[in-house]
């Protein structure tokens, strides 16, 4: 009996998007009378950062600083069309609507400004710092909160934009089957490498190691939260998690999160990542997707590693002590 290492290697692409397109999102921005803008959304944080993230493509586009953006996620029946946060979609599609609204309401802001600074509006810009101001001349300038309340109460106008963003869905030759399937890929690579026991089966995970190519990074910290929780949950997926442990039999399944099993903090491995970035054509600055993808590359990784080890190549999930034993016994037999 021994304890042995495995490295294992594994690479994926993954779309952003619903498969062909055709799955909108909108977004409403205005100000308030205190210079603060209001982004509305029917889109869902689901604890990724997606309120962040849009809070800071608006804010780069108005110009002012992250604190002055507020991102209202009300419900679908109150706020304008999205069509769910699934797919890696929400940073791009909802991203990129955000963006072409707060344009609108940038124009609008432009317009009132140049009245105010007595200056056309192609002179106009905007510091990120929440200041308007004449460019050939950067002493004439505004608060972006004072042009936002004269536009109110000395002009009447409103500082609003609508955005909406839609892939046009793409057809499908018949006869070659080519289409256009997503809006754009990011990839990823992985290194795992694990140790197994092949007296109990058991295995630990000692690295996780991942390069990953995301397109432009909006907010690099959240980036590395989504690539380091990904990694985990890859790793639980590929030998804990599983609610069909006999499948097709159905006995002996977890009936709540007492019997579900699933690795804690003692189980973390090390976990470290490079992120590049090559910037897609389509999205918001260049976003792309990096939500689920992060799950995905760990688990062939981590099998890969288990085949090094001890060669035994399993190819149900979970990989459990239990599957691994009787391969080795397999394996004994076969030689």
């Amino acid at each position: 009996m021994a304890k042995l290492r495995g490295t294992g290697i594994s690479a994926v692409n993954y779309p952003t998007g619903m498969n062909l397109g055709g799955d909108p999102s909108q977004a409403l921005i205005h100000a308030t009378t205190s210079g603060s803008f209001v982004v509305s959304l029917s889109s869902a944080d689901l604890g990724q950062g997606l309120r962040t993230v849009v809070g800071q493509i608006a804010a780069e586009v108005l110009g002012v600083a992250a604190d002055e953006i507020v991102v209202d996620m009300a419900d679908t029946d109150t706020g304008p069309h999205c069509m769910g946060t699934f797919a890696s979609r929400a940073t791009h599609r909802v991203g990129n609507a955000v963006r072409i609204a707060a344009l609108e309401a940038r124009d609008a802001l432009m317009d009132v400004a140049a009245i105010e600074l007595d200056a056309p509006v192609d002179r106009l810009v905007t510091d990120g710092q929440g200041n308007v101001l004449v460019a050939s001349d950067p002493g004439r300038c505004m608060r972006v909160a004072e042009v936002a309340a004269n536009a109110q109460f000395t002009y009447g106008r409103t500082i609003s934009g609508r955005g909406s963003y839609m892939k046009p869905k793409s057809p499908v030759d018949p006869e070659t089957g080519a289409m256009d399937p997503d809006s754009t890929e990011a990839h990823a690579c992985t290194v795992a490498e694990v140790e197994v026991d092949t007296e109990t089966g058991q295995v630990r995970v000692l690295s996780i190691r991942s390069a990953y190519e995301v397109g432009r990074q909006v907010n690099p910290a959240l980036v590395r939260g989504q690539i380091v929780g990904g990694a985990f949950m890859g790793m639980s997926h590929a030998l804990y998690e599983t609610t069909e442990p006999y499948y097709p039999n159905d006995d002996h399944k977890p009936k709540d999160f007492s019997e579900y099993l699933m690795p804690g903090p003692a189980e973390l491995p090390e976990i470290d990542c490079v992120v590049l970035e090559e910037p897609s054509s389509n999205g918001p600055f260049g976003v792309k997707g990096v939500g689920e993808m992060t799950a995905n590359a760990p688990i062939p990784a981590i099998v890969n590693a288990i085949y090094h080890a001890c060669g035994v190549h399993i190819d149900d999930l979970p990989v459990t002590p239990e599957k691994i034993l009787r391969g080795l016994e397999a394996r004994a037999a076969a030689e």
